[in-house]
């Protein structure tokens, strides 16, 4: 069943970091919020290396792209692809072929101002760290989804894109409230943590001052869902699946409890959900 916002909003899931699962993030928030009923479209900005395609299992349906469109080459009916899971899905692919400089403000805006007229949620996957790409995704943002493994460089680099948000956003320009912000830490392991391996939770919520919307444990499943071409969010047996659903709950403002950032127990273990 479709639902409809008043508004469209732009989230952007960014990082400083590379590697450090925005793509596998970008697809499971997009995924788990056309599973709530909204009519959602993800666009992949890593222009050059392009991957969200792979992860949404589409990339064979790719025939016009991000670019395509940008030159009037192809219109956005030509280049979105509806998912196969969702109808109120759709993504749109970055160019394997061109260069990042092929998107600029102007024709970045009159895309998303197109898909704000048919879509309650525009996901932009961002490329990592701050060059001409990445700063196009977060420019048009109305919220930011902060993607950050539990390690000091990667929290680091996530603080410099934090300043970014703050200050080289449309938002930032025009004077307006800023970019509701949000972090999401991947890749976390309670065990690891413990032993001092990694950051806690509470570290890097202590250096980033973001509100936490979700913790998502280490798992096999990650990268199985990844390979398959499956978003990780639709294996509901998996921890990582669970914690990306918590997590779309968080954002349109659910109380949810925070699994999966204290060590197992014996009964987690026994009737919990399974990290493979």
């Amino acid at each position: 069943m479709s639902k409809k916002k008043q508004t469209c909003e732009v989230i952007v899931v960014t990082s400083g970091k590379g590697g450090v699962g925005k793509t596998t993030s970008s697809a499971a928030i997009s995924t788990g919020l056309a599973e709530r009923g909204y009519r959602t479209a993800v666009i992949d900005f890593d222009v050059g290396l392009r991957n969200l395609d792979l992860v949404m299992g589409c990339e064979r349906r790719v025939v016009y792209d991000f670019v395509n469109v940008i030159q009037g080459e192809a219109t956005l009916n030509q280049a979105m692809i509806k998912d196969k899971r969702f109808d109120n899905l759709f993504i749109l692919p970055a160019s394997q072929t061109r260069d990042k400089d092929a998107l600029d403000k102007d024709s970045v805006g009159r895309v998303i101002n197109e898909l704000k007229e048919s879509f309650d949620y525009i996901i932009c996957d961002s490329p990592a760290g701050i060059e001409a790409g990445a700063v196009m995704a977060m420019y048009f943002a109305d919220q930011a989804i902060i993607v950050t493994n539990p390690e000091v460089s990667s929290v680091r680099d996530s603080d410099r894109i934090l300043g970014i948000l703050a200050s080289r956003s449309h938002r930032a320009e025009e004077g307006k409230e800023r970019i509701k912000e949000h972090l999401l830490i991947t890749r976390f392991s309670p065990e690891r943590a413990a032993k001092g391996d990694m950051l806690s939770v509470q570290d890097v919520q202590e250096i980033l001052s973001v509100p936490l919307l979700g913790v998502i444990p280490e798992s096999k499943s990650v990268l199985r869902a990844s390979n398959e071409g499956i978003p990780v969010i639709n294996d509901k047996d998996s921890d990582a699946g669970q914690a990306y659903s918590d997590a779309i709950k968080r954002f349109l403002g659910e109380e949810t409890p925070m699994r999966f950032i204290e060590k197992a127990g014996i009964f987690q273990r026994l009737f919990g959900a399974s990290t493979e």
